[in-house]
């Protein structure tokens, strides 16, 4: 074929219009039209009388036919060059992977499908798609992205492509299906259900999402309440080797008194033993000497100073009487039982003061920083300009009687709580009465106030400048061994808890247990009337300082 030719010919004229592929020993009817030989024949097998599939002219008798050798050599040129750009175009496509799908009409080697076609029922290459894209009878073909079992769209009653959707079944059908089963059915085009099952199948998935999302800050919660008690876990830990530090130092400090007791007495008994051994030990020095002078006076010869020196040395020396006196091993009996004892009364002491210690510092972690709320405090009332002070002055203040502001000489924070846990400390220092706790928002602020949980208030107070109550119902007489000089307010919402702390003491003073808390709970203050200034002094809310430690409590 001449290269004009190549150019001017094109694919459509050496395609069989049976088979729509490249002449395979064409043949040409009577009426002028060419196809495969084995297409033709076999679709004049089937059908009689014989008619030409292009023109659709009848021959009453079967023709002959001409093998047609100008289109038989235009066509194998024609295949040979297609083969060769096909060979070309297949090296620069991907073959099909697992999980892929591959191409239905290629042999030997699968490649990868670009398109499934839901008329052919098969899936095409690059290659074999070409005649779907370029060919007008072809062009009409529904095609897809490529899927599997194309066979499984079809109806397998009524072996029709499945393109409608019943919606009184949710089933889809084929046409033939919606004039025998489904013929009073609510039946739409597979286009328009499709589009309403995706809509809902977005709003699915905008749920999904926003599931995920939920599970995902659940799973960064979970692993900040990890983190967290993994930092209380850590904390404690090193809270415990230190009480237990201190302990094991104060039972060795105990060894070693009990040690130094044992050897003290061993010391003295040794001293004691010393002393007669030395005097016993003069004493034989003096005896030997007198007998030697007494041995030397017997062998003299000379009457007139044996005589003379008889009365002097006839006498043994001066000495004590050894008789009673003895050195006695000192009694161990007790003193280890007695050390143990004393030990353990320390030890007893020491960890009430570690628990007591520990629990202050456990409480600490949940401080807050709170001013007070100017719009609640009684006219009297004098607040310092950081919010942190209040004492009671002489002058009654003119201000809006507003419905939050109290009657008596109280104040609340601005801050409130409806959850978890929360600690403030205020100093007393120098003050000979006032409140402090924490008090429910919907409490009676007007009139005189009875401080009771019933009314909405946990507070303990000071009256008469050594009267500690907690203000229950009755109220409880508190008995402290030291005065305060700065009280802690630890409220745990959920436990029910609300328990207050002599910081300076590292000791509990009271607790109210059992509460039940339904509404906010605001910081309660009430610094008492000043008394002709006898207490004038502020309650001061103080930032929280753990500057304490079991070392030094041990030592004490």
């Amino acid at each position: 074929m001449s290269a004009a030719a190549s150019c001017l010919l094109t694919e459509d004229q050496f395609l069989c219009s049976i088979c729509l592929d490249v002449f395979t020993d064409p043949v040409s009817t009577p009426c002028g039209h060419n196809f495969c030989k084995t297409c033709i024949t076999k679709h004049w097998d089937k059908n009689v009388p014989y008619q030409c599939p292009n023109c659709k002219k009848v021959f009453y008798t079967r023709p002959q036919l001409q093998v047609n050798t100008f289109i038989s050599e235009m066509a194998a040129q024609f295949r040979q060059s297609a083969q060769q750009k096909a060979s070309s175009s297949r090296s620069k496509q991907q073959v099909s992977k697992p999980g892929e799908v591959p191409c239905d009409v290629c042999t030997g080697t699968k490649l990868k499908a670009l398109k499934s076609c839901l008329v052919c029922l098969e899936s095409y290459c690059e290659t074999h798609l070409e005649p779907h894209l370029t060919r007008p009878a072809l062009k009409r073909h529904q095609l897809i992205d490529p899927v599997e079992n194309l066979e499984g769209r079809m109806c397998p009653k009524h072996d029709k492509l499945l393109e409608l959707f019943c919606k009184t079944d949710q089933t889809c059908v084929c046409m033939l299906c919606t004039v025998s089963d489904h013929k009073t059915h609510d039946v739409v085009p597979l286009k328009e259900e499709y589009k309403g099952k995706k809509a809902k199948l977005g709003k699915t998935e905008a749920e999904i999402q926003q599931m995920i999302q939920k599970r995902r800050l659940k799973i960064e919660e979970i692993k900040h309440s990890v983190e967290l008690s993994k930092e209380d876990a850590d904390r404690e830990t090193a809270d415990g080797v230190q009480v237990f530090t201190a302990l094991k130092e104060s039972v060795e400090r105990s060894q070693a008194e009990l040690i130094d007791t044992i050897k003290e007495k061993q010391r003295k008994t040794e001293k004691q033993a010393e002393v007669f051994i030395k005097e016993l030990e003069q004493e034989i020095s003096e005896l030997k000497k007198r007998s030697t002078e007494v041995e030397q006076l017997s062998q003299s010869e000379d009457h007139l100073h044996l005589l003379q020196s008889f009365t002097s040395l006839n006498a043994a020396p001066p000495t004590k009487d050894w008789t009673e006196i003895n050195v006695r091993p000192p009694s161990y009996l007790g003193t280890v039982r007695r050390a143990v004892n004393q030990l353990e009364m320390r030890l007893s002491k020491q960890m009430k003061k570690l628990l007591a210690e520990a629990e202050l510092k456990r409480v600490q972690q949940s401080a807050v920083d709170l001013t007070l709320d100017p719009d609640t405090a009684q006219p009297n009332l004098i607040l310092s300009h950081d919010g942190k002070q209040v004492n009671c002055g002489d002058v009654k203040k003119n201000l809006p009687d507003n419905r939050k502001r109290f009657y008596c000489v109280c104040v609340l924070a601005k801050q409130s709580f409806s959850s978890g846990r929360f600690y403030y400390e205020v100093k007393v220092k120098g003050k000979t009465e006032w409140d402090l706790g924490v008090a429910r928002e919907s409490i009676n602020r007007k009139g005189n106030i009875t401080s009771s949980p019933q009314n909405g208030y946990w507070v303990i107070c000071l009256r008469n400048e050594n009267k500690y109550e907690a203000c229950a119902s009755p109220s409880v007489r508190l008995f402290l061994k030291s005065r305060p000089e700065k009280v802690g307010v630890f409220v745990d919402y959920e436990e029910g808890l609300v328990s207050f702390y002599d910081v300076g003491a590292a000791a509990l003073i009271y607790s109210f247990t059992g509460c039940c808390f339904t509404e906010k709970l605001y910081p309660y203050f009430s610094p008492a009337p000043n008394h002709a200034g006898k207490n004038s002094a502020p309650l001061i809310i103080s930032p929280v300082n753990d500057t304490r430690h079991y070392r030094t409590i041990l030592l004490m």
